[in-house]
């Protein structure tokens, strides 16, 4: 039998088994208790119900939210919904189904990627890396373009320099290939950036690496056509049924979106820093001294991977931030080169005794003992709260509200989340400088129980306040053929449960766009005409949240009657 340091060094053997077991093992974050929360607005609501609408209307090529035109993402994450609605039926474990494979995909991507690049033990480390970072695993689980899209432009620069290391030597042009078609994906995916990103990231690693010579191996005339066998006919398409699509879609949801702030998500340059650092903890703390070491090595690497990894988690992070809409997930595709940096620095110090790794895991180390602290308090917080209040009375209000908005969990699972931070700091604090291997397989572990534990204990309070689902539920079983339901503002998971069109009362928000295209003011009612259907002797269940019914209230007449409460939100019915 093997020792463990052969079988991790073995380059040629192997593939298949790493790579099932890493399917097997980091599935079960992943998959487990992926359809016992509900759907949750806006992102999940919104695009469960678009495929839901083109199953219904069997058309699928113009998407519609809310039975309107719905223009500002292209299709292949409706297909891939589509097509699980069509396999597992309308249930949320077949709305998250494909985007959880894509986050899993990537993880063994990665290895694939790592493996090629530096060697069976940096790849089996990258992939745990990847698969133990609760940001990137809990937003996998979530219904997001970005999980695709990171799939797809992990794939596609993935083909590429691997691709690349066959400079000069006739070989098989699949990876080539496969780098065009799955650009081609990313397009699908989430449009322009599908072929931007892999453009720049090339771009600046044949200027830096003095590599123009792969242009000429590139197989671009060909690959450019695949692309656009793959990439163009839904975007023709779409074109030719709606006129208006093109300069929505092209000048208002690429260039506006990048260089204005009409997307309302607007956030300072340095947002995505902190965003980073939370996300992929504990391995963040390591990324600055990967980043340090891919730059300084770039000239000693034959093939200049460090270089090129570095390139491709930089440039979109630099991109995002520069951009005038920020939102969280938009930095999920640098979590792949920026893995595999990681690992292989941490797989460059563990036959010593990871000197180099001393200050980042000493900061670690305090980082996740403050947290644990942090957790073990608010376990407890009513208790803590009434403390420090009793001491200082004037913070007594705040102190109150703050409770009340917070996310509520058990003082068992907060316990627990605290204990698995407590343990990561303590074994970084004593590992640190001296036993990198003891340091890794601590957080690897700790992390792979925080995953599973925090859907578990954190999520399903969370979700369930968040949901509008029992409200949903319970509206469709009130309604009758003449009642009409209305949501205050687009509330994109009550059309899923309900599974019939919702009128949108208030700002039509994302739904703006396709409330204007024809005639759709009976859909979407000003004030006076939400009070006169109110008062008419229509059948309305209304769903809102606490503080619009309280605006409401005085100018509805008859006097609503209470129906059901979830959360923030209520169902009020008009007779």
């Amino acid at each position: 039998m093997r020792d463990l340091k052969g079988y991790v060094h073995g380059r040629e053997s192997g593939w298949l088994r790493d790579m099932a077991i890493l399917l097997i093992v980091l599935g079960i974050p992943f998959l487990q208790f992926l359809g016992r929360l509900p759907l949750i607005d806006p992102d999940e609501g919104r695009y469960a119900e678009i495929p839901r609408e083109m199953l219904e209307r069997g058309d699928f090529i113009t998407p519609t939210l809310n039975y309107v035109k719905y223009f500002e993402k292209p299709p292949l994450l409706y297909w891939l919904n589509a097509a699980s609605f069509k396999l597992s039926g309308l249930t949320e474990q077949a709305a998250r189904l494909p985007s959880v494979l894509c986050g899993l995909l990537t993880t063994l991507a990665t290895y694939f990627i790592a493996r090629r690049l530096y060697g069976r033990r940096t790849a089996l480390i990258a992939a745990l890396i990847l698969g133990t970072s609760a940001g990137f695993v809990l937003q996998s689980r979530i219904v997001l373009t970005d999980m695709l899209l990171t799939f797809c432009l992990t794939s596609a620069l993935g083909a590429f320099i691997i691709a690349s290391q066959r400079e000069g030597r006739r070989g098989v042009p699949l990876p080539w290939y496969a780098f065009y078609l799955f650009c081609a994906l990313a397009v699908l995916a989430k449009g322009l950036i599908g072929i931007v990103f892999p453009a720049g990231i090339i771009f600046f690693y044949l200027l830096l690496g003095g590599r123009w010579k792969l242009l000429g191996e590139m197989r671009i005339a060909t690959g450019l056509a695949l692309f656009l066998a793959l990439a163009a006919p839904w975007f023709v398409a779409v074109s030719l049924r709606n006129p208006e699509f093109a300069r929505f879609f092209f000048i208002h949801e690429h260039f506006e979106r990048f260089t204005s702030t009409v997307h309302g998500r607007y956030q300072p340059f340095w947002f995505f820093l902190p965003v980073l650092a939370a996300t992929m903890l504990p391995w963040s703390f390591f990324i600055p001294g990967a980043l340090r070491r891919a730059w300084r090595d770039r000239y000693h690497d034959d093939n200049q991977a460090g270089l090129y990894l570095l390139i491709w988690a930089v440039l979109i992070f630099l991109f995002f931030s520069k951009s005038n809409s920020k939102l969280v997930p938009y930095i999920l595709p640098i979590f792949p080169p920026l893995a595999i940096l990681v690992a292989n620095r941490i797989d460059g110090v563990l036959d010593g005794h990871g000197r180099e790794l001393k200050l980042a895991s000493l900061l670690l180390g305090m980082t996740l003992t403050i947290l644990g602290v942090a957790g073990l308090a608010y376990a407890r917080l009513p208790e803590l709260a009434d403390l420090l209040a009793g001491l200082m009375p004037r913070l007594s209000d705040p102190l109150h509200q703050f409770i009340n908005n917070a996310p509520s969990i058990s003082a068992a699972a907060g316990t627990a989340i605290a204990a698995l931070f407590l343990i990561q700091g303590i074994v970084t604090l004593a590992s640190a400088g001296r036993n990198p291997l003891r340091m890794l397989i601590a957080l690897c572990l700790c992390s792979f129980l925080l995953e599973i534990f925090i859907p578990r204990l954190i999520m399903v309070p969370i979700a369930q306040s968040e949901s509008p689902r029992d409200l949903a539920l319970r509206a469709r079983a009130l309604a009758g053929p003449r009642t009409r339901i209305v949501t205050f503002g687009p509330q994109q998971a009550v059309s899923w449960y309900a599974r019939q069109r919702i009128m949108v009362a208030g700002n039509p928000d994302e739904l703006e766009f396709g409330s204007k295209q024809g005639d759709q003011s009976a859909w979407f009612p000003d004030q006076q005409a939400l009070l006169r259907l109110w008062a008419s002797d229509t059948p309305v269940l209304f769903i809102l949240k606490k503080g619009d019914l309280d605006r409401l209230l005085p100018l509805l007449h008859p006097a609503p009657r209470m129906v059901g409460e979830s959360g923030r939100r209520r169902l009020i019915a008009n007779r």
